[in-house]
């Protein structure tokens, strides 16, 4: 097989057959040997319906479906997993990745790019988003061991080796981003303009964008845990002084009894600082219960793959 086409697909009934069609379209038109592996991650609308029509009539077209949502990045990895191409392709199943780039890629790719990496523009985003979006890759760069680019995201075509470097990393709390960048390898960035989903609506919350996020800075650095011990040292020091202080002024001046102001004010500073350094260690723990548990990252339903190949991949 020469490519592998990964679409994770929730919920994305409206737009699933266009999808499609002009996937279909781009493939077809660089090679025969090629395979659209659809990732259904517990659709509560009929997009599995619609995958089981589109394999029934085509021979390209594989499918996975798992048992309820497991979410983007274990849909991500089971395609992966079942992937049997020499080049695998992740992207969107709303065609905001635009499936003409894939014979770009594969030029890239066969020239010995390990990596070819869509990179977009932000053009049509909203100003407020752009920003946020900006300001989180300039403190993730900063806070991680990873380097993340804005307008970079999952949008890649892998060689069989980058990918295989990828199912070595098992991990439970999985940040793809953070782990291509980690991998790695050669790499070709190509840029393309910013599109809107074609139907259907983001299943993209800003309290999961949020999460998301935070994931991205917890995952790959302990640097948090450090700022826990900055900040404590920090507060310690400033304690220190305002005793010194108080004590010269109790030498001075004697013993000055107001000091309602002072109490809550160290209280609520001191509290605050011992409630936020505990939340830090507490998402570090989470992800440490989460790892050692070992449960799997998905569960298969059903899927149009032959049984000995399934079993393996799983």
């Amino acid at each position: 097989m020469l490519i592998s086409a990964v679409l994770p697909c929730y919920n994305e009934e409206k737009v699933i057959k266009l999808t499609y069609n002009e996937l279909s379209k781009a493939l077809s038109g660089i090679t025969d040997d090629y395979e659209m592996i659809f990732v259904d991650d517990g659709s509560r609308d009929g997009t599995l319906d619609v995958i089981k029509e589109f394999s029934a009539n085509d021979s390209h077209v594989r499918y996975i479906s798992f048992s309820r949502n497991f979410g983007k990045e274990s849909a991500m990895l089971a395609g992966m997993r079942f992937s049997s191409g020499k080049f695998t392709v992740i992207m969107d199943s709303d065609l905001q990745h635009p499936p003409e780039l894939i014979g770009e890629m594969l030029i890239y790719g066969l020239e010995g790019y390990d990596q070819v990496i869509a990179q977009r523009d932000r053009t049509g985003d909203r100003k407020l988003g752009s920003f946020f979006a900006k300001t989180y890759y300039k403190i993730v760069d900063r806070l991680t061991d990873v380097e993340l680019t804005d307008g970079i995201g999952d949008f890649r075509m892998l060689s069989r080796k980058a990918l295989d470097s990828l199912l070595t990393m098992n991990e439970y709390n999985r940040f793809s981003k953070g782990l291509f960048s980690w991998i790695g390898f050669k790499e070709k960035i190509i840029s393309y303009k910013n599109r809107s989903r074609a139907a259907g609506e983001s299943k993209w919350s800003f309290a999961s964008l949020v999460r998301y996020g935070i994931d991205g800075i917890l995952s790959f650095n302990n640097k948090p845990l450090r700022f826990c011990i900055f900040t404590g040292a920090i507060a310690i020091i400033v304690s220190l002084l305002y005793l010194v202080f108080l004590l010269i002024g109790i030498i001075f001046k004697g013993i000055d009894l107001p000091g309602y102001f002072t109490t809550i004010f160290t209280i609520s500073l001191f509290g605050g600082v011992q409630l936020f350094s505990i939340g830090i260690i507490g998402e570090y723990v989470g992800r440490i219960y989460y790892e050692v548990k070992r449960r799997p990252h998905y569960i298969v339903s059903e899927d149009n793959f032959d049984n000995a190949g399934s079993s393996l991949k799983r």
